[in-house]
C-alpha cells in the first residue's frame, strides 16, 4: 500500500502535516476528509505509483529518502531510539498476547507515534505485513532501528509460533542492556567531569591569574625562586602554544581511533584495558554479562547455537571476548560443546566455564546463562561503586596538588620579599 505525505488544514484552520497510507491519492484524501482534515498538498513517498501520477522524482530530497540514507549503516538504534525500540517491543508483545492481529497492533503503534520518522516506519511495517511479508523480514528493512539480534529473535519466534513471548523477552533483554550500559557510563562520567573541570580551572589560572601576579613580581627586579620560574614558563607556554596542544590531542585521538578500527588495533587496546586495575575488572564483568545474557536470550528464543554465537560476537563490546566467541563458534561447528572451548580461551573467569558445563550437562544451559548474567550484573554494580569511590579522591587530590603548586609558586616570592 502506498504511503503519502500531506500538508493540510485541520479543524479550526490550523495547518498540519503528516503521512498516511492508502491505495490511491483519492482514497488518501477521502480518509483525511473523514477526519475533518482539508488537504492542500499530497505527495507519494513510498509504495506503488497510482494511476495518473508522475514517476518523476522531486527535486528536493524527501523525508523518506533521508531515512533510507540512514539504512546504509546497520548499527542498530542509538540515542533515544533505543528507548523507543524497547517501548514498542513491549507494547507489540502485549497486543499480540491479547489476541490482536499484527496489522491492527501496528496500526495502534502508528496512531501513537511521537514523530514523523517512527510513524513512517510503522506504516511501512504495516504495509509489508498486509502484503504478506513476515514481521522478521519487514524489520530487517529498518536496520537503523532493529539490530541483527532483534530480527533473528523475531524470525525464530515466528518459526515457533510464539512471537508475543519472544517480543516480551526482547523487551526485558533491551531493558537489561540499557541498565548495564548506564552502570558503566555512570562510573566513567564522574572522573571525566572532574578532568574537564580541572582543565578549565587550571587554564583560567595560567592564562588570567598567574600572568598578572608574576608580572608584578618580575617588575620588582627580584630573583624569582625555581618553582615560580617553572610556573611562569608553564604559563607562557600555555598562552602562546595552547593551539599546539589542542592539535596534538586531536591528532592522537584521530590516530588512536583509526588504529582501534583495525582488528589488530582493537584487540591490543581492549586487551590493555582489561589489564587495568579496577577498571579492567569492571569492563570484563560487563562483557561477560553481555555475552551470557545475549546468548541466553537468543537460545531461549529458538535461534540456533551457531547463529546465536555469531550475533553475540558482535554485541559483547570487547574484541578479546569477541575473538573468544568466534573460537567457540568454530569449535561447535567441529562438533564440540560450548564449555570446553570457552574454558580454553581464557577470556572468561573459570567459574563461567564450570557453570556453562553444568548447564549443558543438565539440559538447562539457558537458565544457567541467565544466572551467570544476574550474578555478574550484581558484581558489576559493586565494582562500579568501587571505581567511583576510588576515582573521586584521586581526582580531588590531583587537582588539589596542581592548584596547590600554583598557589605555592605565587606566594613563595612574596614571602621572601616580606622576610627582608
Amino acid at each position: 500500500m502506498p504511503i503519502y505525505e500531506y500538508k493540510a488544514f485541520a479543524a479550526g484552520g490550523a495547518s498540519t502535516t503528516g503521512v498516511i497510507d492508502a491505495d490511491t491519492p483519492r482514497a488518501a484524501r477521502d480518509k483525511l476528509r473523514r477526519e475533518k482534515i482539508l488537504v492542500t498538498e499530497l505527495k507519494q513517498i513510498r509504495g506503488r505509483k497510482g494511476k495518473g501520477e508522475s514517476a518523476e522524482k522531486p527535486d528536493r530530497v524527501s523525508f523518506l529518502e533521508k531515512i533510507n540514507s540512514m539504512r546504509t549503516a546497520p548499527q542498530g538504534p542509538r540515542g533515544r531510539d533505543i528507548e523507543v525500540v524497547g517501548g514498542i517491543t513491549r507494547q507489540l508483545g502485549t497486543l499480540l498476547a491479547a489476541g490482536i492481529p499484527l496489522a491492527e497492533a501496528l496500526r495502534a503503534l502508528v496512531d501513537q507515534a511521537d514523530n514523523r520518522k517512527h510513524e513512517t516506519m510503522f506504516r511501512e511495517l504495516r504495509e509489508d505485513i498486509t502484503t504478506g511479508t513476515s514481521l522478521g523480514d519487514s524489520l530487517a528493512k529498518h536496520p537503523y532501528m532493529f539490530s541483527d539480534l532483534y530480527v533473528n529473535m523475531v524470525k525464530a519466534g515466528e518459526a515457533s509460533g510464539h512471537v508475543d513471548s519472544v517480543l516480551s523477552r526482547l523487551a526485558d533483554f533491551l531493558q537489561s542492556q540499557r541498565a548495564l550500559s548506564r552502570k558503566i557510563s555512570s562510573a566513567l562520567m564522574y572522573p571525566l567531569l572532574m578532568v574537564g573541570l580541572g582543565v578549565v580551572v587550571v587554564g583560567i589560572l595560567l592564562t588570567v591569574v598567574v600572568p598578572k601576579i608574576t608580572g608584578m613580581l618580575e617588575d620588582s627586579g627580584q630573583e624569582l625562586p625555581f618553582p615560580t620560574k617553572v610556573l611562569v614558563t608553564t604559563s607562557e607556554l600555555f598562552q602562546n602554544w595552547w593551539w599546539v596542544g589542542c592539535l596534538l590531542i586531536g591528532l592522537i585521538s584521530y590516530l588512536v581511533e583509526r588504529f582501534y578500527k583495525t582488528e589488530n588495533g582493537k584487540l591490543k587496546i581492549d586487551s590493555s584495558l582489561l589489564k587495568l586495575p579496577v577498571l579492567g575488572d569492571m569492563l570484563q564483568k560487563g562483557s561477560v554479562s553481555r555475552f551470557t545474557r545475549t546468548l541466553s536470550t537468543l537460545l531461549t528464543s529458538g535461534v540456533p547455537a551457531v547463529r546465536s554465537l555469531e550475533i553475540t560476537e558482535s554485541v559483547v563490546g570487547n574484541q578479546v571476548v569477541a575473538n573468544a566467541t568466534k573460537h567457540i563458534r568454530t569449535r561447535i561447528l567441529e562438533g564440540t560443546d560450548i564449555a570446553t572451548p570457552l574454558k580454553q580461551t581464557n577470556a572468561f573467569p573459570s567459574v563461567v566455564g564450570y557453570m556453562v558445563a553444568v548447564g549443558e550437562q543438565s539440559g538447562e544451559l539457558e537458565n544457567m546463562l541467565d544466572r551467570i548474567a544476574d550474578a555478574y550484573d550484581e558484581e558489576l554494580e559493586v565494582v562500579t561503586e568501587r571505581v567511583t569511590a576510588l576515582l573521586e579522591p584521586l581526582m580531588i587530590i590531583s587537582l588539589s596538588l596542581v592548584v596547590g603548586f600554583i598557589v605555592y609558586a605565587i606566594v613563595l616570592p612574596i614571602l621572601q620579599v616580606s622576610s627582608f
